[in-house]
């Protein structure tokens, strides 16, 4: 089978990440030939989402994944000319960092687990350990204990990696008991310090509460959708606007966020955010509802009052809370579950601007401002790879760039070399940050995201509905800190399992992910290794299995900090830790018009009465502004590829 690609393209862009994919769709609607590539096997990168399985078959490939060998490196080496060099690209992915995998779920050890196709196809996920059965145990394989209790980490930065091979971990279930709780410490022994890793087992269930097992959640995994970048899309963003202009928006569906919470005084209440959810509160006092509508109107067209707000410009938002004479709980309400902001690096201006976007996306798809995909936030990159592949853009999965090749003389890169040794030549190239080589990087300094990602076996706040997505600010506890924005998810949004929530933590890093998030997952579900565990603690939501790691944010990155990049090698950054999808959006345009600067930015597609073929005999008259002339293929490849462009624009 000849896996070889045409050797010509306009624009060839490496890496589908959400800013690059937008980027290809809006180089093939201006009519340019495309080539979008990725060495992953999978679309999205740090966007994408996976299901259970999937996400740890991630993890181990994390693990393994080494460097590709000096063989296929002498291969590109012989095709640069002598008026030519190469920029060699990175060989593996280094953006996630210090993964850690815990499962607290009861084991069930007596159950039988059926075994999906992911499973029979990807075996590899199952984590290479020794374990001692626990004392009560059936027996089992020691590829079934694996399957049940899993432990992965991605040594840090520096860490020896013994030449890429993955070394056995030496693992031992140690039997407790805690006030009727069964309790498992995971110890992984790595030579140099023993780490206690709890898992509990349930035997004494509280009260009409589901009784969720590590054997269910594998069963189940199709059903789960799990995103590596926590994000949400503001009504009126960046983000939708460019969905709904493009007619991207047909390929994804979208459900409102319902409620915004808030974390005080050791307890999660809901935010009132519309006029109708204030007045409704029993929460606030009929006092605290007029202050607080009087302040949120002042929030719509604070620029046409400047006199209220010019002697604070200076000041943080939180100061200037105060001066409004708010009371502690609606400046809490507003600073962090409105604005969103952190007390000390947020100003006024900025608090007042967030306040007022917030309001302004009130209201247009539901009660709050905020809308989440179906099936995952990865289904958005999705979205554009479709967009680009119907207006005749070429995808290729699993295949991976060597390197660069530059032309000296003029100092702009020609073309790139695959791994096959096939050299193909574009007028420009757009490249995903993670590919770029340690020297090219060498004086980029990057920041980190610390991620979290829970399954839970109910809401952090229950009410009537079980179906509710929310988002909660919790505050830092010490002055400086990052606050920790978590996101909770229903199985109606189709990234969980039924009688399951998925819970998204994130914030900007200052130590490993589990040092950052530990104490907010603490505060807020049932703990797992307490001597005595109250009622008030077995109300809370039970942990049932959560992951750790830190995600590389190269979003601050300024081109000029990449050494030796060619003119038209233009650069997309990672996910940032912003809430919603903004950077990416304006990353994408921006470099769009400096690309082709004469070219609108995804403009709409044509009506599909307007699209006609050659040698038909009726034509419509005059042709439209977006009329597009397909001219008939007479190869069956050709026409397989028309038929089916034809099909997603009547579509």
């Amino acid at each position: 089978m000849d896996n070889r690609l045409p050797t010509e393209f306009d624009v060839v862009v490496i890496g589908t990440g959400l800013p690059e994919s937008i980027l290809a769709a809006a180089c093939s609607r201006s009519g340019q030939r495309v080539l979008h590539l990725d060495s992953r096997s999978y679309y999205g990168g740090n966007w994408a989402s996976f299901s259970f399985s999937g996400l740890l078959s991630w993890l181990k490939e994390y693990q393994q994944n080494s460097d590709i060998g000096e063989e296929s490196t002498a291969a590109w080496q012989d095709m640069i000319h002598e008026t030519e060099e190469g920029i060699t690209l990175r060989k593996k992915d280094e953006t996630i960092q210090h993964t850690e995998v815990f499962c607290y779920a009861s084991q069930d050890v007596d159950g039988n687990i059926e075994e999906t196709d992911d499973l029979q196809k990807n075996p590899s996920w199952v984590a290479s350990s020794t374990l001692i059965k626990p004392l009560d145990s059936a027996c089992l394989s020691e590829e079934m204990h694996s399957l049940y209790v899993s432990s992965y980490e991605v040594p840090a930065k520096g860490t020896p990696e013994n030449n890429g091979e993955v070394t056995d971990t030496a693992e031992t279930l140690v039997k407790e008991e805690y006030c009727g709780y069964k309790t498992y410490k995971h110890r992984v022994s790595d030579g140099a310090k023993d780490e206690i890793k709890p898992i509990l087992e349930d035997n004494s269930d509280p009260p009409k509460r589901n009784r969720i097992t590590y054997s269910q959640i594998v069963e189940e995994g199709r059903r789960f959708n799990i995103d590596l970048v926590s994000k949400l899309l503001y009504s009126q963003g960046l983000l939708i606007d460019l969905l709904i202009k493009s007619n991207v928006s047909r390929y994804a569906e979208f459900k409102n966020v319902t409620r915004i919470l808030a974390f005080r005084e050791g307890k999660v209440e809901q935010v009132p955010c519309s006029r109708a959810d204030v007045f409704n509160s029993k929460e606030l006092t009929v006092v605290e509802k007029r202050m607080l509508m009087k302040f949120l109107t002042f929030c719509l067209d604070y620029e046409q009052h400047p006199d209220e707000y010019q002697a604070f410009t200076q000041c943080s938002f939180s100061e200037y809370l105060k001066t409004k004479k708010l009371t502690p709980s609606l400046q809490h309400f507003v600073l962090h579950s409105i604005a969103m902001m952190s007390e000390s690096s947020c100003t006024t201006i900025e608090g007042l601007k967030a306040t007022k976007n917030f309001l302004q996306c009130l209201g247009k798809f539901g009660n709050t401002p905020f809308l989440f995909p179906l099936y995952g936030q990865g289904e958005i990159p999705q979205c554009f790879c479709r967009m680009c592949a119907v207006f005749g853009g070429i995808y290729c999965l699993r295949h991976k760039v060597q390197c660069l090749v530059v032309d000296k003389e003029s100092g702009r890169c020609k073309a790139i070399i695959d791994h096959l040794g096939q050299r193909i030549n574009a007028k420009y190239f757009i490249v995903e940050d993670s590919y770029l080589s340690e020297e090219t990087c060498s004086n980029v300094q990057y920041e980190q995201i610390s991620r979290a990602v829970l399954i839970t076996d109910q809401s952090i706040l229950k009410t009537d509905s079980d179906q509710q997505i929310s988002i909660l600010i919790v505050p830092p506890v010490e002055p400086g800190a990052c606050a920790v924005r978590v996101t909770e998810l229903c199985s109606s949004t189709m990234t969980c399992m039924k009688d399951t929530c998925l819970v998204h933590l994130t914030c900007s890093s200052s130590k490993t992910a589990r040092e950052d998030l530990e104490s907010v997952v603490k505060k807020l579900f049932t703990p797992y290794a307490e001597t005595e565990i109250d009622k008030e603690e077995l109300a809370k939501p039970r942990l049932l299995w959560a992951l750790y790691f830190n995600m590389r944010d190269s979003s601050g990155v300024s081109r000029s900090s990449y050494n030796g990049l060619p003119s038209n090698v233009y650069v997309c950054t990672g996910p940032d830790c912003g809430l919603g999808n903004e950077h990416a959006v304006k990353q994408a345009e921006t470099l769009f018009k400096e690309i082709f600067p004469s070219e609108e930015f995804c403009p709409p597609p044509p009506n599909p009465e307007d699209v006609f073929f050659d040698g038909d005999d009726k034509q419509p008259e005059p042709l439209g502004a977006n009329t597009i002339i397909i001219a008939q293929l007479e190869s069956s490849e050709g026409s397989k590829n028309l038929e089916s462009s034809e099909k997603h624009l009547q579509n």
